[in-house]
């Protein structure tokens, strides 16, 4: 009996572009060693046992209309090995029901990669409003802080950060006339908030039109990173999706997370097997 397969699906129009063939061929291969576990790049990352984590939650449309939330944790210190899983809740229910299931799955999967737990964890949670803010932090960072009591003297220091990409601000470089701020531009200043700690990054190269910058508040950190030291890690973290080999708008786990969500949600209708949440099978 054949179980849980990684699989991979061109459209022929794609591949009909024969000028095209030889970049299309090549990201094709790239896409599929990445699903097989391959690890294709990876950036320094000067903190040690650290676990980043990214969340997204997908509204489904389907008859069930439920709401699914991608959950991607790395489990080594390349960030080049990923644990996902997928949980269904009520419908167009953004704040997550099952987030302390699948951070205690992910922690007792870096330990037993690692043998070790991570001292560091930073939480990326994509697709957060700004009147959720305060429910996040009361309702979802708790459920993280709990799961720390499973493990005997295990305190870990913790950093929560919400990614929201749909903002009015944009912003613009004057240094060679009006145009688009370059890649790793940060603004932490003036346009942000007085609650929390924040800042807009650009983290995409943008060809034409205004930059719309990515914003993110951190509402926890127990890690006491620097701003500048946690807008470093999000500008770099932007670097490691595997199915673009430049910059990306939000932080790698969180764009998996995404398209785990997605994919689960709008096409599965099912948790994915439990065999492939150590492998990037939803490229």
């Amino acid at each position: 009996m054949i179980g849980p397969t990684r699989t991979s699906a061109i459209n022929i129009s794609t591949i009909s572009q024969k000028p095209k063939l030889r970049s299309i061929a090549q990201k094709v291969l790239m896409q599929m060693n990445a699903k097989l576990g391959g690890e294709l790049w990876t950036i320094s990352i000067p903190l040690k046992n650290m676990m980043v984590i990214g969340v997204d939650v997908h509204h489904n449309t389907s008859k069930n209309r439920q709401s699914v939330m991608g959950f991607v944790a790395s489990v080594n210190g390349a960030l080049t090995r990923w644990y996902s899983r997928v949980t269904f809740q009520r419908p167009n229910e953004e704040l997550i029901c099952g987030f302390r299931v699948c951070f205690l799955a992910a922690l007792r999967k870096y330990y037993e990669v690692n043998h070790n737990l991570p001292d560091k964890i930073v939480v990326y949670r994509d697709g957060v409003s700004e009147s959720q803010l305060k429910a996040v932090e009361q309702y979802e960072i708790p459920q993280l802080i709990t799961c720390f009591k499973n493990f005997t003297d295990y305190d870990p220091k913790l950093t929560f950060i919400v990614v929201q990409k749909r903002i009015s601000t944009t912003l613009y470089s004057t240094a060679r006339g009006i145009g688009p701020p370059p890649p790793g531009t940060v603004l932490d200043h003036t346009l942000t908030s007085q609650n929390w700690v924040d800042f807009f990054l650009i983290s995409h190269h943008i060809i034409r039109g205004c930059a719309v910058p990515t914003h993110y508040v951190t509402l926890h950190n127990t890690a006491n990173l620097p701003p500048d030291h946690l807008q470093r890690l999000t500008f770099k973290m932007c670097h490691l999706y595997w199915n673009w080999p430049g910059t990306i708008r939000v932080p790698a786990p969180c764009k998996y997370a995404h398209k785990l969500a997605y994919l689960a949600g709008q096409y599965l209708h099912s948790e994915p097997a439990i065999q492939l949440s150590e492998k990037l099978f939803f490229l």
